[in-house]
């Protein structure tokens, strides 16, 4: 990249390039570039009008990119704002109703765009949608626990489930499915153990893959996933490392490639390969430097880039790619 940046995101557009925008190194970032897959070239675009990290970015179905919330210096944000890839200038759409970061953002299947929890004063439960046709937010219905650091995964059916975090206090082991016709929150099955700065991970049979993290034990291996059908979560196979803090992403043949994080005062490089229909882990090839803080994202030729993110020589602006086999 043209700036090295850690706690950022990357983000697929409609022509399979990759939007990296804002994060943080020696200075908090309002810079965006874009990763050509054809090329292997990065390219200046347009700057974010406020400089953030801890953020959401989300693609829209009219393919442009809204940024919600973060951190800024001292400042939690909520202000948005929206990329267009036509002219990649940004434009600022509505504010969110309250300041959030680490919190998380899913497109629905409406088109609505659904954020939750996150840090605010404390941390808080609530939730709210952003309709790209009127450039507004509208309260929805409350999470039954207030977490942050949880992740969030759009199910089959057109829900959200939403699992673990913290609230401050402890780490969490809770789940929780939003119905987004009703606006509401359901308790559903709790996870073995509470986690934070974990991934979670879409499968094809509908099941949702949650791998490592930190819990109140330290940094974990271990794996589970979560079947809607029966709204219980199963353990599955560990992964030969410790990490937290990690990236996973999907393969088209079910296969889960997790990457580098962070375990034991290490900065991973290692990787290794979930096979979904056996749960089992493999080891494959090691990333050329370690790192955490960073994103991967899966291109449209099945390979996966890694960018940024921190180790012991700092916030890194390396990316390398990872040959899908």
């Amino acid at each position: 990249m043209n700036i090295a940046r850690q706690i950022h995101t990357a983000t697929t557009l409609e022509n399979g390039s990759i939007l990296v925008t804002g994060g943080q190194n020696k200075y908090i970032l309002d810079s965006a570039e874009l990763y050509n897959p054809t090329t292997g070239i990065w390219t200046t675009t347009g700057s974010m009008n406020v400089a953030r990290y801890h953020h959401t970015a989300s693609t829209l179905a009219n393919g442009l990119v809204l940024v919600a919330g973060g951190v800024n210096g001292p400042h939690l944000l909520n202000s948005a704002e929206l990329y267009n890839p036509a002219t990649g200038t940004w434009t600022s759409t509505g504010s969110m109703s309250v300041v959030r970061a680490y919190h998380t953002a899913s497109t629905l299947e409406n088109g609505l765009v659904l954020v939750t929890g996150g840090q605010h004063s404390m941390i808080i439960n609530s939730a709210e949608l952003y309709n790209p046709s009127t450039g507004t937010w509208t309260p929805t219905g409350s999470m039954n626990a207030a977490r942050y650091l949880h992740t969030v995964s759009l199910l089959a059916n057109g829900s959200v489930l939403v699992a673990g975090g913290y609230n401050g206090d402890n780490y969490i082991d809770s789940a929780e499915v939003y119905n987004s016709s009703t606006g509401n929150w359901t308790t559903t099955g709790s996870m073995s153990v509470t986690r934070q700065y974990y991934t979670s991970s879409l499968l094809a049979n509908g099941s949702v893959l949650v791998i490592g993290g930190h819990s109140s034990d330290g940094v974990l291996s271990s794996a589970e996933f979560y079947n809607p059908s029966t709204e219980t979560w199963t353990i599955t196979g560990s992964m030969d490392f410790l990490r937290s803090r990690h990236t996973a992403c999907l393969f088209a043949n079910g296969v889960v490639l997790v990457a580098g994080g962070y375990a034991s005062d290490a900065y991973l490089n290692s990787a290794e390969l979930y096979n979904s229909s056996t749960g089992t882990w493999t080891p494959t090839e090691s990333m050329n430097v370690g790192r955490y803080l960073h994103t991967a994202s899966t291109l449209v030729n099945g390979s996966v880039l890694v960018v940024g993110g921190y180790n012991s020589g700092g916030v890194l602006n390396s990316a390398e790619l990872y040959q899908s086999i």
